[in-house]
């Protein structure tokens, strides 16, 4: 198959870019948040259900990344959209986060890369990550 040119690039930033989606179905799995005896049952039925959803979205993500007419850049443009969508919410809900009485870092789950919390920092590179995606998708021509 003859790709055009930067298509196998966006192919694989979207596919890094994927780890926002299973990553923090590994983090967040654990004491520090769905098996973490502080929080109200229910909380956690609403974190397992986000976690569901964001690893079925990575999944789909994958999917049509490199299965589904891997060859189309209007499935690239739906990753592209569904992975900015999903780094909205959470540049949301740090942005409010004083507004919710929220709490970005919890000292004994939580470190800092770089003197950054752990989760802006990560979620900082995926943003640029996606912003190369979308800069090297526009260069794809039709």
């Amino acid at each position: 198959m003859n790709l055009p040119k930067h298509f196998r690039t966006v192919q694989i930033l979207l596919t890094i870019g994927c780890i926002e989606f299973f990553g923090p179905m590994i983090k967040d799995s654990g004491a520090s948040h769905l098996m973490n005896d502080e929080w109200v049952g229910h909380a956690r039925v609403h974190l397992a259900w986000l976690l569901g959803f964001m690893f079925f979205s990575g999944i789909a993500n994958l999917y049509l990344v490199w299965f589904r007419k891997p060859e189309i850049k209007d499935n690239l443009k739906v990753v592209a959209l569904w992975q900015a969508v999903h780094l909205a919410g959470f540049w949301s809900a740090t942005f409010f986060v004083p507004h919710y009485h929220g709490q970005m870092v919890d000292l004994r789950y939580h470190t800092f890369i770089l003197g950054v919390e752990e989760n802006v920092f990560v979620f900082t590179i995926l943003t640029i990550v996606l912003l190369a995606a979308i800069y090297f998708l526009r260069k794809i021509k039709e």
